[in-house]
């Protein structure tokens, strides 16, 4: 069901003024979009596919069993799961390395720690709010 007039244009104004108030945080949430893998990795991963289950089905047919377990059935399935894996997780782990990349690290100075500049960083978004609360009353 869409959304009426008003609440879009209540929408809009949220978002932005989530976009005036804290860029960073925008930034960070906007970076993870899952986006459609590309052609060659779906290829990769339905090739995985059909070759695993063509090891599944034929381990059925042929019979080579160690201690009761069909060992080339049980292969197919870990290739079919394995292919499975990459096209679902493998995608996300590359959006995010150009992203993080761009932006700098930050050392903090109680040995490597970020603890304290994340604290700091909170606390000073939280004066600077209140300072903005008080010039606007």
């Amino acid at each position: 069901m869409p959304l009426s007039e008003h609440e879009q244009r209540m929408l809009d104004e949220i978002e932005s003024a989530l976009y005036a108030e804290d860029p960073k945080f925008v930034s960070s949430v906007t970076r993870h979009k899952v986006r459609v893998p590309n052609a060659r990795r779906r290829i990769v991963v339905a090739l995985g596919f059909l070759v695993g289950l063509a090891l599944l089905i034929g381990g059925l047919m042929v019979d080579v069993e160690i201690g009761g377990l069909k060992i080339l059935s049980f292969v197919g399935f870990l290739v079919m799961f394995g292919a499975a894996a990459y096209g679902l997780i493998g995608g996300r782990a590359q959006m995010s390395g150009p992203a993080d990349a761009s932006t700098p690290k930050k050392k903090s100075k109680a040995g490597g720690a970020a603890h304290g500049s994340l604290s700091q960083r909170m606390e000073d978004r939280f004066n600077r709010r209140f300072e903005q609360d008080d010039r606007d009353i």
